[in-house]
Formats: structure tokens, C-alpha cells, sequence
């Protein structure tokens, strides 16, 4: 993510001396104007140069081991994050707050937004190995303190230090793939890291069967600590190797440093805008919080923490706007970057997707479970045919772009259809009795969808920047993805907390209606109803008139998507990259 007029930022000299503007940030020359920003009049920050060095020693054998090493830490992640999505609803049911399972992960993905902004600081400025190992580091104390948590708190806390963790890994995987590619293969070798999703898909779900049938989720996490491990250290240690070799070869200088530990700290505090940040992630999460625990409140939204949360999410929100506008001496959010209608329109796109696809995503599988009667595999391989059309769509996108060069186009002609389509089909289907075809058939129409709207809007910003400063525009990026998430998992708790209670004590029958709080609290009391038994009808009936009112909600948004889509600039990265000119890192 780009940011425009913005001078070259450089860290910060070691007498703490910082300039106010976003670090990693250069102007934004008009795309296609043939200049090479990345030339020798750029200043590089310290973790760009670094990759750069390190990636000149490779050969291309070596180059291919990292890909490979990258390929199966992707594959790694993308099963565990099966697997645990398969086995939530049972985790927040063993605490009793099956009503929560979307509360747990706002917060979550809030955080994993807002991270990524600080971790391409990190990268550029300490290194990529740097920030890999910080994130590796963060997934696994997230997973093992779900494998300990003996409450839903514990575990929505566990998650969200997972969670920021895993954003930033597969961030931290992404900028070493544009590293060493070109824009014009950039998108292939994206869509390539993502096919392990179609082999996760299938083996995900079934390995989380396994695991509650025959043991528990805490056995789940514990494994998946053991592999991921197993899986990050060679990735290191290849760093690491190369690390030593550039500076035996003189392709890169050490790195020296007479500050203080003392003084490091102020100095990354500042240089980090660890207030900024601190205001982003607790006035988001007081202002949507609220929308899935009112329910909870002794007065709903008249509770007076209800709109206590809500008063100082919004004071919080203004404070960081007016704190980076006139305070900050390091802005953490580059906000000059959005004044490209590229950018703006990419991230927006991305933000407002995942809007639309949370509203009715975050309780799926519980409606494929109790509904739609499928075990937690099958409805494990529905629910993932979504991401299973996106990693086979994604290597054919880069192909054709590749070819083409165009990756306006394919958005609006192709991305635009196939996730409208998807979702006001779900509309229509979204009822008790739909074969699960049709359910599997939307799936396959959104995964497709929102592939091409995700690789085109990556490649987009790519395509409106330099090297130096693809790590903060892909991390404005997913920020704004997290925040999309985010909204549309408080949409979604909200619509369930509120209309689901009500639904269940309508539908029913009377001498059922005071179990309706114990129902609603737990999968497992729902699925111990018998099928075709009036309760469990009641509660199929409940299911169905919730979900359609999600699926609903999330089609709103779709005109908004079509609007960033339109903001983009029509630009051929192929003689984009001719105009460029080769660069440093840029092997593929």
C-alpha cells in the first residue's frame, strides 16, 4: 500500500532525532510513468537492503529450497487453521457460550490487522528473518495457551495472540514472495503458495473429527505446535545461512548500533507509534464488541457498559486520528497513501469483501451441523469449498495475467459476477431443507469471486509502488481486510445474539420454551435433539430465518465493492515492469 507526497522515511538517527511522516513511505509517482523509484536515489531502509543482499547470494537452486521451505510452513498453517475452524463451535460449546464464537475473533482480527502496519516496519527496518521469527514466535504461544484454556475468556485472549501471529507470518511469507519475483509473475507464484488449501480443505476437516471423536481439541493445538515448529526452523536457519554468507561476501554491512537497551526502547516505542496503535485496536474493539454481547447485558443496550464501550470506542477512534494528524512523531498509519484512487479502491474492495462474506460465514457450520445434518467433516469440506475454488482459481489468474498483463478487467468482467452471484444465491438457499448442493454450488461462486477480487487488488497496489515500499502498502492492505472482518463478525454476532434467543423461545414448543437459553447455548445440546422431533425442528426453523437475515445483511455490501473496483487505474503490469527495469531481489 502506497502513500503519496510523502518524503523518503528513513529510521530514525540514533540521538532519537524522528521526523513526523509514515516510516517506509516514498512519494507515489503516477503509475506507468516509466520512472524507476527504485533506483540508486532511494533510500532503502535497513531490512530492504537486506533482503536484497541476501537474495543476490542466492543461486537459483537455493532460491527454490526457500520456496519450497515456504511452501509447507503455508501448508502447515493452512491445516491448522481447518482444523481449529472445524473445532470452535465445540470449543466456546465446552464453555457454554456457543453464542460467542464470532465475539472471539473480533478483537482477534482487529489485532492481526493493526500488527501488520508495525511488523513492515519491523521487516524494513530490522529484517525479514527478524519479523518471521517475532511471528512464528507469537502463533505458537497463542496456540498453546488455547491448549491450556479453561474458559471462554482465556481462549478468545489465546486466540487473539494466535491470531496476530498467523496474519503476521503469512504477511511476513507474502513480502519475501514479492521479494523475489516480478510483477508480472508475482500473482503466479502467490496463486501457487496457495494450492496447499486443496489438499487442507479435505484432510483438515477429517483430521478435527478425529481429534474430538478420539480425543479433544487441547490434543489438536499441542500437535499443531510440534509441526508448525518442525516446519519455521528450517525457514530461519536458511536465513540465517544467508545471513552470514553476504556478509562473508561483502554484499551486505553489519549493522551497528550505540544505543542503549534504555534507549532502544524509547526509541522503537516511537518509531513503532505504539500509542497510535494501542488507540486503533481499543477503539475498534470498543465499538464492536458490544454489537454481540448486548445480549448478555442485563439491559441489553441500555447496560450502561454496553454504551460506556460504544462512547469511548468513538473517543478513542478521534483521539487517533487527531493524535497521528498533530502528535505523533511517527505516524503508524499512512494515511497519504490513500489518496491514490488505485490504493483507496483496492483496500477498500478488500475491506468491504470480507464485510459481506463475515456477516454470514461466522455460524456456517453450525447451520451445516444442525441443519443440514453433516458431520463435522462433511461441513468442514463445504463450508472450505470456498477456499478450495480460490487456491485452484489462483495459479490460473496469475497465468492469464502474466499474458495479459491486465488485472482491472478480470476483476470487473469476471470477479464481480461470480461473487454476486454467489452471495444472492445464498440468499434464496439459505433455508431448512436445501440440498447441500446448492449450498456448495454458492461456495464455489463466492471462492471464486473473491479470489480474483484478493490476487487483483494485491497486485493493484504492487503495481502502484516501489520495493521499498511494499511491505506498508501491503500491510495498509490487510489492515484494512482485518477491520473488514472484524465489522462483519460484530454484524454477525449482533444479528445472532439478539435474533436467535427470540427465534428459538418463538418457534419452540411451549413446554420446550424454557429450555430455549440452554439450547442456544451449546452445539452439542442442539445436535442431542432428535431429527424430525418438534424441538429439533423448532430450532432448525430458528437456524434458518437468523441465517437468511445474515446473508442478507452481507449482500448489502456488494454495490460497495463494485465502486472501489471502478477507482482503480487500468494499468499492463507486463510493460509496467519493462519500464521499469530489472531490480535487485526480483529472481522470478
Amino acid at each position: 500500500m502506497a502513500d503519496q507526497g510523502v518524503a523518503v522515511s528513513q529510521p530514525t538517527s540514533r540521538d532519537g532525532d524522528v521526523e513526523k511522516h509514515p516510516v517506509g513511505v516514498s512519494q507515489v509517482q503516477e503509475v506507468g510513468d516509466g520512472a524507476e523509484k527504485d533506483g540508486e536515489s532511494e533510500h532503502k531502509q535497513e531490512g530492504v537492503r537486506q533482503v536484497e543482499a541476501l537474495v543476490s547470494v542466492w543461486s537459483r537452486k537455493v532460491l527454490i529450497i526457500m520456496f519450497i521451505l515456504l511452501y509447507l510452513v503455508t501448508f502447515i498453517d493452512a491445516l491448522l487453521s481447518v482444523v481449529q475452524a472445524s473445532l470452535i463451535p465445540y470449543i466456546t460449546s465446552s464453555f457454554s457460550q456457543h453464542g460467542l464464537l464470532a465475539t472471539t475473533s473480533i478483537i482477534a482480527t482487529i489485532v492481526g490487522g493493526v500488527i501488520a502496519l508495525p511488523i513492515a516496519k519491523v521487516i524494513d527496518i530490522w529484517g525479514r528473518c527478524e519479523g518471521f521469527i517475532v511471528m512464528v514466535a507469537l502463533t505458537i504461544l497463542g496456540l498453546v495457551l488455547k491448549a491450556v484454556s479453561q474458559n471462554v475468556e482465556t481462549y478468545a485472549a489465546a486466540h487473539t495472540i494466535y491470531w496476530a501471529g498467523h496474519i503476521g507470518m503469512g504477511y511476513v511469507i507474502q513480502i519475501m514472495l514479492a521479494d523475489i519475483s516480478t510483477l508480472q509473475n508475482r500473482l503466479l507464484l502467490f496463486g501457487i503458495n496457495s494450492t496447499p488449501t486443496i489438499a487442507t480443505v479435505f484432510a483438515g476437516s477429517k483430521i478435527a473429527d478425529l481429534f474430538y471423536t478420539n480425543s479433544n481439541f487441547r490434543w489438536a493445538f499441542g500437535a499443531f505446535i510440534i509441526l508448525l515448529a518442525a516446519a519455521t526452523v528450517p525457514v530461519a536457519l536458511m536465513f540465517i545461512w544467508s545471513k552470514r554468507k553476504a556478509l562473508r561476501t561483502g554484499a551486505m554491512v553489519p549493522r551497528v548500533s550505540d544505543r542503549t537497551a534504555w534507549e532502544s526502547v524509547k526509541h522503537y516505542v516511537v518509531e513503532f507509534d505504539v500509542v497510535g496503535m494501542l488507540l486503533t485496536i481499543f477503539g475498534f474493539s470498543l465499538l464492536l464488541l458490544p454489537f454481540s454481547l448486548d445480549a448478555y447485558a442485563p439491559n441489553g443496550w441500555a447496560t450502561g457498559y454496553i454504551i460506556a464501550m460504544i462512547v469511548l470506542g468513538i473517543v478513542l477512534l478521534a483521539a487517533f486520528v487527531l493524535w497521528e494528524k498533530y502528535l505523533a512523531p511517527v505516524q503508524y498509519f499512512p494515511f497519504k497513501f490513500l489518496k491514490d484512487p488505485t490504493i483507496l479502491g483496492a483496500c477498500g474492495l478488500y475491506g468491504f469483501m470480507y464485510i459481506s462474506v463475515f456477516c454470514w460465514d461466522a455460524y456456517y457450520q453450525s447451520y451445516l451441523q444442525v441443519v443440514n445434518e453433516q458431520s463435522i467433516t462433511t461441513s468442514g469440506y463445504i463450508l472450505n469449498a470456498f477456499s478450495l475454488t480460490s487456491a485452484f482459481v489462483g495459479p490460473f489468474l496469475g497465468l492469464y495475467i502474466r499474458w495479459s498483463g491486465q488485472y482491472k478487467w478480470p476483476a470487473i468482467i469476471a470477479g464481480v459476477p461470480f461473487f454476486s452471484l454467489g452471495t444472492a444465491l445464498l440468499v434464496y438457499f439459505r433455508h431448512p431443507g436445501t440440498n447441500v448442493g446448492y449450498l456448495v454450488l454458492c461456495q464455489v461462486l463466492v471462492g471464486i469471486g473473491s479470489e480474483i477480487f484478493t490476487l487483483t487488488s494485491q497486485l493493484a497496489i504492487m503495481a502502484t509502488v516501489t520495493h521499498q515500499e511494499i511491505a506498508v502498502a501491503l500491510a495498509l492492505y490487510g489492515l484494512f481486510g482485518s477491520i473488514g472482518s472484524s465489522i462483519g463478525f460484530a454484524i454477525a454476532g449482533a444479528l445472532w445474539t439478539n435474533l436467535l434467543p427470540a427465534k428459538l423461545h418463538e418457534f419452540l414448543p411451549e413446554d420446550a420454551k424454557d429450555q430455549a437459553a440452554e439450547i442456544y447455548s451449546s452445539i452439542v445440546v442442539q445436535l442431542s435433539y432428535p431429527t424430525g422431533s418438534p424441538i429439533r425442528e423448532a430450532i432448525n426453523a430458528a437456524y434458518g430465518d437468523v441465517q437468511r437475515k445474515m446473508v442478507i445483511a452481507g449482500a448489502a455490501f456488494l454495490p460497495v465493492c463494485l465502486l472501489c473496483l471502478l477507482l482503480w487505474k487500468n494499468v499492463n503490469v507486463k510493460a509496467l515492469d519493462v519500464a521499469r527495469g530489472s531490480k535487485n531481489g526480483n529472481l522470478l
